[in-house]
């Protein structure tokens, strides 16, 4: 029996640059099989004719939507109507929602309401109401950076980066939209303290549902990394521990404990006599 999650990949054209096609294919890839792939814009207009050229190599369905007015979008709505008739069809366990657009936030909301596993991908301009309404958000101008750095390759290099303060004139613009490092550190030390076993260990995996519950868009990739335990090791704050159960390697974390303090012999100090005059 097939147990991989199928989705319905929906594309908004007028917000997504082509250049994404390849990340967009292979993160849903990880996540089960793409059973409807659909991207909505207007092909008459030329600016997406840099679409044109990938649609086939993916076999993606590209869908007509005429621009009925000056400055409004109707590639929208057309998507819209195209999500509930899939969600309808019960044939998928899940969307993938592809734009930048705040204006897909309700119908993520109203897609989850029903059940669905909802992905969400966009650039790191994507308002936070939209994020915040899917189970998990990747953002694809991050990946794609990490895509051509190689970054699966130098995770030694990248813990190095993800230490640095940001200087370049995109760090305040992802500050503002991605969940920053400083807030992940803080929300991984609540949630192992609160979720550990007597001895503090939580298994990794767990860790990571947790993060994605509390923040769609966490990604360990966001940070350069290519694993989570890679990503936990560079905080420096953590220890693992490795069990083998069958053929599956279970990773554990935990707090590093406070180091015992070392006492030399004989240099332990005795509370002193109390006399009587004192």
């Amino acid at each position: 029996m097939d147990t991989e999650k199928r989705f319905a990949v929906l594309i908004d054209a007028d917000n997504i640059s082509a250049k994404y096609i390849k990340v967009i294919m292979d993160e849903i890839s990880n996540e089960g099989i793409a059973t409807y792939k659909r991207i909505y814009g207007d092909w008459t207009k030329g600016a997406l004719d840099s679409w044109k050229k990938v649609l086939l190599e993916y076999s993606v369905l590209p869908i007509q939507q005429y621009s009925y007015t000056v400055g409004k979008s109707s590639t929208d709505s057309a998507l819209i109507i195209d999500a509930m008739d899939i969600l309808y069809t019960g044939k998928v366990n899940g969307f993938c929602l592809i734009s930048s657009d705040s204006d897909f936030t309700r119908l993520a909301a109203r897609l989850r309401e029903s059940g669905m596993m909802v992905i969400g991908m966009g650039e790191q301009k994507t308002p936070g109401p939209f994020i915040k309404a899917c189970n998990q958000f990747k953002y694809l101008d991050k990946l794609f950076d990490n895509a051509q750095r190689n970054a699966r390759d130098d995770d030694k290099n990248a813990i190095s980066k993800a230490s640095e303060q940001p200087s370049d004139q995109d760090s305040d613009k992802s500050d503002e939209s991605a969940t920053d490092l400083r807030t992940v550190r803080k929300a991984i030390r609540y949630l192992v303290q609160e979720n550990s076993d007597e001895e503090g260990w939580i298994l990794c995996s767990t860790l990571g549902d947790l993060l994605l519950k509390r923040y769609p868009d966490f990604d360990v990739r966001n940070f350069g990394f290519s694993k989570m335990t890679s990503f936990l090791k560079s905080l420096d704050a953590y220890e693992m521990r490795y069990e083998n159960k069958g053929l599956t390697k279970l990773v554990f974390v935990r707090i590093k404990p406070l180091a015992e303090p070392v006492i030399r012999q004989g240099a332990v100090r005795r509370p002193r006599a109390r006399r009587s005059d004192d």
